[in-house]
């Protein structure tokens, strides 16, 4: 069964964020707005600094856009919190963790290694409704790319406010988009 166009399933977690107390985020919390689900192996890893790092760089740009981001594992939000307060690239770092330690959203969302208790590099790009309009998954050792993700989450807002308006690919904010036609059929 696919994922693209359904709705998030119900969830409670604990989010550790820079400068907060800890405090529970759920699946009610999420809708009204836009929201990234960046899910990541492991805390203390290799890979996973250095993408969320990148996408450090893009939250301000992203909260612009009313855009929420979560990075998820299965570590606790206490882990969260010791690897923000040890690490210079996740200290850095302004957006929400959230604790999955019991696999829920790991489970939800389809990401998780049973048997190993990770979760996969997946990132899943929430709608306003709460429903999954973007997914993307890559294999544990390559890295994501944040200003991809930005574009990607410009081209899903484009075309939520401009019903019948797609965006083709490599599309750019303020680029020409397409109103599919029976008179485009075989022009493109």
């Amino acid at each position: 069964m696919g994922i693209i166009g359904s709705q998030i399933k119900p969830f409670t977690a604990t989010a550790f964020k820079a400068g907060e107390d800890f405090y529970d985020v759920t699946d009610e919390d999420v809708k009204g707005k836009w929201a990234v689900f960046f899910f990541y192996p492991a805390d203390f890893t290799f890979v996973c600094p250095t993408e969320l790092e990148d996408l450090g760089e893009q939250y301000n740009m992203l909260q612009k856009m009313d855009v929420e981001v979560y990075g998820v594992s299965t570590d606790t939000h206490f882990s969260h919190k010791a690897w923000h307060d040890t690490s210079d690239k996740i200290g850095k770092l302004n957006f929400p963790f959230l604790g999955d330690q019991n696999h829920v959203l790991a489970r939800n969302f389809d990401v998780l290694r049973e048997g190993v208790g990770l979760a996969d590099r997946a990132t899943f790009v929430v709608d306003p409704d709460g429903v999954i309009q973007i997914m993307e998954q890559t294999c544990e050792g390559v890295g994501r790319n944040a200003n991809e993700l930005a574009r990607k989450i410009k081209a899903a807002q484009y075309v939520r406010a401009n019903p019948g308006q797609v965006c083709p690919a490599a599309w750019e904010e303020g680029s020409d988009t397409l109103a599919p036609s029976l008179d485009l059929v075989g022009k493109i």
